[in-house]
Formats: structure tokens, sequence, C-alpha cells
């Protein structure tokens, strides 16, 4: 892996991802939103295809011109940088959908790096709520975990798996490992 400073905190829904990246911007670190759930909001709001319940394959493209998008804004960053997933998600939700993974996404998850170590958060059955864009049973969320875990292994991420614990505690897990 290269020597950048762009980490992702990943994992499956609910486990509390987007809550910890918010903590850490409010820590200070530079931090970059989710694609998908910001996609689909778009995508309803236009009637637009390029939705998972609609189109996945221009879904998964829409995903993937964000995320490259949001690495190539981070270039240069003199700091962290951590986003809400990466690039490399996009080859696993291919794979839990059952869709063949076009060529250019394997690509991408290799030509958009990210920094060791890959932080997942692990499922978690107590904080897991539905809301307006997750409306899935739990069973889901840890098979999006487990794909996401075996997506970064495969590209040879190392994973730190973050604690079942209160968001600061989360935040120092975090910061004790990306900040020089």
């Amino acid at each position: 892996m290269s020597e950048t400073r762009r980490f992702v905190i990943t994992g499956g829904p609910g486990a509390g991802k987007t809550t910890l990246v918010g903590a850490l911007a409010e820590a200070g670190i530079r931090t970059f939103a989710e694609a998908g759930r910001a996609i689909l909001r778009q995508q309803d709001a236009i009637g637009g295809p390029a939705h998972a319940a609609r189109d996945p394959m221009a879904y998964a493209e829409a995903m993937l011109q964000w995320d490259m998008r949001s690495h190539a804004e981070a270039e240069g960053h003199p700091g962290p940088v951590v986003f809400d997933r990466g690039v490399a998600e996009l080859v696993s939700f291919l794979r839990l959908i059952g869709r063949p993974v076009p060529a250019h996404f394997e690509r991408a998850a290799r030509l958009f790096p990210y920094a060791n170590p890959i932080f997942i958060a692990p499922p978690w059955r107590e904080i897991y709520v539905h809301d307006e864009e997750r409306k899935h049973a739990f069973d889901l969320a840890v098979a999006v975990h487990d794909g996401v875990r075996g997506a970064y292994a495969d590209l040879g991420y190392e994973i730190a798996e973050l604690p079942l614990a209160d968001v600061p505690t989360r935040v120092r897990f975090v910061l004790d490992r990306i900040r020089p």
C-alpha cells in the first residue's frame, strides 16, 4: 500500500460508522461522507434511476464516481483523512447482490488506495436501528460486514476491528492509530 494518509471506516449498516466519522470530524479530522446514502437521497429527490432499488448497476457507478472524486479531493491534505466507506466496498456490494463485478471496479479498488489499517465496525445488534434508508434486517448487516471485510482483506489491507464501545472510546481507538 502507498504512504497515503487516507483511512476508511467500514462495516455493515447500523454499526456506528457514520456516528464515529462525525465525531472524528468534530475532533478536527478531515472526513468524507458515505456515497450510498447521499446518492439514494439525491435520486429519490429527482426520481432518478441510480438507486439500489431501481438500477443497482447505475447506483454502483454513481457511488464509484463519488468515491473517486472524494479520494481526489483528499489529495494533498496535510493530515489524516477519514472516509465513511471506500472504493473497495463497491466490489463487495456487487458480489452481495449477485452481480458481476466489472473490471473497472476491480481496477479502481487498486488504483485508489487507502492507508492501513482499514477500520471495521462489527455488527452490533444493540445499536442497530431501522430508519428511512435502512429497512433491512440485521442479518443483512452481518452479510455486508463479512463482505467488506473480505474485499479489503483480498486487496491486502490490514483490518482493525473497532471495539463495541461508546463513541469517545472509538474515537480514541482510531486517533491512536492514524495520528503520527
